[in-house]
C-alpha cells in the first residue's frame, strides 16, 4: 500500500516523513482546497523529505478549475519551476464550462511537466460526467487520478471508486482521497482494491 501524504508546511513535511510516508504532495492555502506553494517551501521540502519523493499541486487559486489564458500562464511557470527544484511530479488539472475535461489545456500543463510523474487531481469530482471524465484523463497518458469518487470524501464514495478502479484497469492509477484517516483506510481498501491513497494522517 502506497500513502501520500496532503503537506502544506514544513512541520507538517517533518510529521509526514517520520511516519515514513510513501510520498508527499505539497501545496498551500490548504482551507481552500490548496494553491502552488512557493519555491521556498517547495527547496525546504526537498531538503527535509530526503529522497521522500515530493509532488507538487499546480493551481493557482480556489475556486473553480476553469482557467483563463493568463492563469495557465501561471501554471506553466509554477511547472517549469518545479522541473528546476527537482521535484518528483506534479498535480494538475482543468475543465471545462460544461463540466468535462479540459483535455487541451491538460495537454498544455502535460507536455510542460515531462519527464515529471502527473497526477490528475480532484478536479475530477467536479466533472459533469465521472466516468468519461476518467477515460478523458487516460487517454491524454495521465499515470494518476487523485479522487473521491465524485462524492464528498473517499469514505463515501468508496462503491463509485470501487467501480472507477475496474474501468481503470491498470491504464491509470486511481488514488483515493479526502476524509481518509487510519480509522477508515483499511476499509475503502478493502472495497476498492486501490493500491494508492492520499491523506493529510495516514
Amino acid at each position: 500500500m502506497i500513502k501520500e501524504t496532503c503537506c502544506h508546511s514544513l512541520q507538517s513535511v517533518r510529521d509526514a516523513v517520520a511516519r515514513g510516508t510513501s510520498r508527499i504532495e505539497l501545496c498551500e492555502n490548504l482551507s481552500i482546497g490548496g494553491t502552488t506553494p512557493s519555491r521556498a517551501l517547495i527547496e525546504e521540502t526537498l531538503t527535509i523529505a530526503s529522497g521522500t519523493p515530493v509532488n507538487v499541486l499546480i493551481r493557482p487559486r480556489g475556486g473553480n478549475f476553469v482557467y483563463s489564458p493568463s492563469e495557465i500562464d501561471t501554471m506553466l511557470e509554477s511547472i517549469e519551476m518545479c522541473r528546476e527544484t527537482g521535484v518528483n511530479g506534479v498535480v494538475i488539472g482543468a475543465l471545462l464550462p460544461d463540466g468535462n475535461v479540459d483535455k487541451d489545456t491538460t495537454r498544455v500543463l502535460l507536455d510542460a511537466a515531462r519527464p515529471l510523474h502527473v497526477t490528475f487531481h480532484r478536479a475530477i469530482d467536479e466533472a459533469s460526467d465521472y466516468f468519461t471524465a476518467i477515460e478523458d484523463v487516460i487517454s491524454l497518458g495521465i499515470e494518476r487520478i487523485l479522487t473521491s469518487g465524485h462524492s464528498p470524501d473517499a469514505f463515501q464514495g468508496r462503491f463509485i471508486l470501487q467501480r472507477a478502479v475496474k474501468q481503470a484497469a491498470g491504464r491509470t492509477i486511481i488514488m483515493p482521497g479526502c476524509g481518509i484517516t487510519p480509522q477508515n483506510l483499511q476499509e475503502i481498501a478493502r472495497v476498492t482494491m486501490a493500491e494508492e491513497f492520499h491523506g493529510s494522517r495516514i
